[in-house]
């Protein structure tokens, strides 16, 4: 049966205007309830026109329509990667930053990497990049920070971040340049890590304590993050993502946003998140732009309608705030990085503006009050506000997997950790038994909650079909470690997870997410049909031979629109980006 829009019946086509462009003979996999398969598509004013058979598109095609003949190929909604950082990733290497380059260096390699950097860069002031891993240190018997950097290049200012993004590791002469001493004061959202005799700050800073480094630091430069962001979103365009969230920004970040939005080349719809705090980098017009200035970046493509904090810290460090102390702790719990009062007067003022809250929320205590502050926020504001979104979700208390539904709550997950890889089980062996409870997307679902999927570049892969693939398996894609981690779902919860999920988490789920007459025509066309191979060891090899969105042809590697109406305006190529970067 056809679904389309304008059409009253396939028989009585007479005088209807026609499709600009039409896809036929194809498996299209449509994520609509009311109609899951269908052979072809037209689409017109970038919308999907009419979906069905082969047969019922026929009519819609006039001698100007553009019509591509699919040979069987299996299409379906284009993908949504619901948190990422393009610019944490690219950034650092485009700023001509220090770059260990693998993926779990040791401590000897780290040194290795940052005293060549020092000898190739004489003339840089700050010698600062990515990364160490805590766990690495501790295999070697190390302990990383101020000393064992003094070691090796005490009188130039080095800062190494460490692989989650979580803590920073700083030299004396760092330190000191950043003003951070016995007598500096813990930021509210992280803290110094200091000798527990002298209080002498240890050169590791926790979560917002490492902005001290950034603040003093010069700012990456605007062509870096230009680059980095328009070859992030090229490559997830080529991976078949249509839509995405780019989550911690400033006003220099959306300025480079905005000069790729200007220049045609923004292949992906962006939801940008302002950073509340400066967990990362300082943010010099934060509340202007939550004032409103956001809107000056505002386009089809870009908007800025949301924010993003670190609620609490991550696992590595044992900062990840649970309910329960950590396990052999008998009162640690983590860290909280804001009050709950903070958050719950946050959470409502921001829903009253039409701002979506996203909350890094790692440990189930974290998340126990974000949703205690969003339950407050439904009280004080009313049902009908913002769906906003629980960042990371690493970790869930049993007895809140009903409140995302019941609060609609955005419960988003990221794929580092729900596979087996020795970066897993090291980083995260502080959870212990835990760690099978750990990215808990079955048991959200099962009780009637929303999950979307965010690969957190550059914690884990940009390539979305990593995560998408282990959400079926949760067994290592690559076979680089036996055995699962934690509870699978099935292919088509999946794929709804990446597709109108997403559109939900973004509030456009009526005019996009699933391939449906009347909304946006975004569409991808695959090398292999997801719903006929087991997915393990298959879908993450996946490869995309179209990606189309609002009807553009955003990326086309066969050529197949190449010479007509429709041929891609994105002709800069896919980056090569290395294994370390993906």
């Amino acid at each position: 049966m056809v679904s389309s829009v304008g059409i009253r019946s396939t028989n009585t086509p007479e005088g209807l205007p026609a499709a600009d462009m039409v896809l036929r003979n194809g498996r299209i996999y449509t994520v609509d309830q009311d109609q899951p398969w269908a052979e072809a598509v037209a689409i017109k004013h970038g919308r999907f026109m009419a979906v069905g058979s082969n047969a019922e598109i026929e009519p819609l095609i006039a001698d100007y329509t553009h019509v591509h003949d699919l040979n069987g190929a299996f299409a379906m909604p284009g993908l949504y990667d619901m948190h990422t950082h393009p610019d944490l990733a690219l950034g650092p290497k485009y700023s001509d930053y220090l770059d260990v380059g693998l993926e779990t260096p040791s401590p000897d390699q780290v040194r290795e990497a940052t005293l060549r950097y020092a000898t190739e860069n004489p003339d840089h002031e700050w010698i600062f990049g990515k990364h160490f891993v805590h766990y690495a240190f501790r295999k070697a018997g190390l302990k990383p920070g101020r000393d064992w950097l003094d070691s090796f290049i005490p009188d130039r200012p080095v800062a190494i971040m460490d692989r989650m993004w979580g803590s920073c590791m700083a030299n004396s002469k760092a330190l000191e340049l950043a003003g951070v001493s016995k007598d500096t004061v813990d930021p509210n959202n992280g803290y110094i890590v200091r000798d527990p005799l002298t209080g002498e700050p240890d050169g590791i800073l926790v979560d917002g304590a490492y902005a001290l480094i950034m603040a003093a630091m010069p700012p990456p430069p605007m062509h870096a993050l230009t680059r980095a962001y328009r070859e992030g979103a090229r490559f997830q365009s080529a991976r078949g993502v249509v839509a995405t969230k780019y989550v911690h920004v400033c006003e220099q970040r959306l300025d480079a946003l905005r000069a790729i939005d200007l220049a045609g080349e923004l292949p992906v719809r962006v939801e940008a998140a302002i950073s509340w705090q400066d967990d990362i980098f300082p943010v010099r017009r934060r509340w202007e732009l939550l004032a409103g200035e956001r809107h000056y970046y505002r386009s089809k493509r870009l908007n800025a309608n949301a924010v993003k904090f670190h609620f609490d810290g991550t696992a590595e460090p044992r900062t990840s705030y649970l309910i329960t102390p950590w396990p052999n702790e008998k009162t640690w719990q983590g860290s909280l990085n804001l009050t709950p009062e903070h958050i719950y007067d946050m959470v409502a003022e921001m829903d009253r503006k039409r701002i979506r809250v996203i909350a890094h929320c790692t440990g189930d205590g974290a998340s126990d009050i974000f949703l205690d502050a969003v339950a407050e926020c439904r009280r004080r504001n009313g049902s009908g506000g913002m769906r906003h979104q629980c960042a990371h979700s690493t970790l869930l208390d049993e007895g809140n997997l009903a409140r995302f539904a019941e609060l609609d709550v955005i419960a988003e997950f990221s794929p580092v950790g729900w596979f087996p890889s020795e970066f897993t089980i090291g980083a995260r062996s502080s959870f212990g038994e835990r760690l099978q409870e750990a990215y808990n997307v079955r048991g959200v679902l099962d009780a009637g909650g929303v999950t979307v999927m965010g690969t957190d570049w550059p914690v884990s892969s940009i390539d979305p079909w990593f995560g998408f693939e282990t959400l079926v398996t949760r067994e290592n894609p690559r076979g680089e470690m036996e055995g699962k981690l934690g509870r699978s779902i099935t292919p088509q919860e999946a794929i709804r997870m990446l597709t109108l999920n997403g559109a939900y988490a973004m509030g456009c789920e009526d005019v996009s997410g699933s391939i449906t007459a009347g909304k946006t025509a975004d569409l991808i066309v695959l090398d292999r049909n997801l719903l006929e191979i087991d997915a393990k060891g298959n879908w993450h090899k996946s490869q995309v031979h179209l990606t189309m969105v609002d009807g553009e042809i955003v990326h086309d590697p066969k050529g197949w629109m190449q010479g007509t109406d429709f041929e891609s305006r994105i002709t800069s190529p896919v980056p090569d980006l290395t294994p370390v970067d993906i």
